[in-house]
């Protein structure tokens, strides 16, 4: 008779016929599956968010990088987006990583919501940037912002020789008495305007169009030099928007004593051409301030504006609060600047 022979086998182990491996559950499968979804989803928006931490940085002065570079923040926001569908799925060392991406989108936008710390400056002048949209704007209500607000500068694009005369006949020149201006159809004219004597006004040259410089003499301050700036729309003509930056970049860096820019720049913070303009004399009031973003166009009432590109630029001296203005019938909000110089 022959008898049975038992397992051999270490001890602990049971016998083959003993084991029984539990079957995961389909619970378990979906939530392993949503785990590996949460991961993807995840990785794809880092590496959005990096493409807009890298297009705020680039220097490179290619079409397609420089458009693209107009919307980095919003790009930057998917780097948010991936930390938090990683801490869903639980991988902690991929969060860790994202949220290194996060800090380099907060630490580039940061200046813009920190007030600056400098010393207060003692002559207030308020100051007002609108592009009039080839004429279209509302002249009765620009001048009634610019009497509501006490402006003393205002810088005008697409100033057309009809939107000059419904100006006037808003009441413009009671308000701001003097003036250097280039009125010209097609979006092309631009205008200096002041409540104290303006001299030396010149129309810029090495630029498609009008772009003026003219000298305020302020009663308190002495002269104060002025820019209104109007480069091409980069997608209109980008070799010349990048030569006519550099132009402006010129210009700033060879002006001395008090100066203020009001300009339609069309490009953002987040293009190294205009950040250009601030290591310098030169800073941007809205980062002065501490405004945020500031975006100003397109204006529309239901989504828009989307990025700023309206600005305005002071050298010895000082913002105390900007903001935007809604102007009716301009694709543009204006910015309202108190400075202090």
């Amino acid at each position: 008779m022959v008898q049975q022979q038992g397992f051999a086998g270490y001890p602990g182990d049971a016998a083959a016929d003993d084991t029984v491996v539990p079957a995961r559950s389909r619970a378990d499968r979906v939530r392993h599956r949503f785990s590996r979804v949460l991961l993807v989803l995840g990785w794809l928006s880092v590496v959005v968010g990096c493409a807009g931490v890298a297009l705020h940085y680039a220097s490179w002065a290619q079409r397609e990088i420089v458009l693209a570079a107009s919307f980095a923040p919003y790009l930057m926001l998917g780097a948010v987006a991936g930390a938090a569908l990683l801490l869903l799925a639980r991988g902690w060392r991929s969060a860790l990583l994202a949220g290194a991406v996060v800090a380099a989108a907060l630490f580039s936008q940061l200046t813009l919501f920190v007030p600056d710390g400098k010393a207060d400056y003692a002559v207030e002048m308020p100051v007002m940037q609108s592009n009039l949209y080839f004429g279209k704007a509302d002249a009765d209500a620009l001048v009634r912002e610019v009497r509501d607000n006490g402006i003393e500068l205002l810088t005008l694009e697409e100033l057309t020789p009809e939107m000059l005369l419904r100006l006037e006949a808003a009441g413009l020149d009671a308000e701001l008495p003097y003036r250097y201006v280039a009125p010209l159809g097609g979006g092309a004219g631009g205008g200096i305007f002041s409540r104290h004597p303006l001299r030396d006004g010149v129309t810029l040259e090495g630029f498609e169009l009008a772009n003026l410089r003219a000298t305020m003499l302020h009663p308190r301050r002495g002269p104060v030099t002025v820019f209104q700036f109007h480069p091409v729309p980069p997608p209109l003509n980008f070799p010349a928007w990048v030569d006519e930056m550099r132009r402006i970049r010129e210009l700033l860096t060879a002006t001395s004593g008090p100066a203020v820019v009001g300009a339609d720049f069309n490009a953002t913070f987040d293009h190294y051409a205009y950040r250009q303009l601030l290591t310098g004399r030169f800073a941007d009031a809205a980062e002065l301030a501490g405004a945020g973003r500031l975006t100003s166009w397109p204006e529309q009432p239901s989504w828009g504006p989307v990025i700023g590109i309206d600005r305005v630029l002071v050298a010895e001296g000082q913002a105390e609060d900007v903001r935007t203005l809604v102007i009716p019938d301009s694709d543009h909000r204006a910015v309202l600047a108190r400075l202090r110089l």
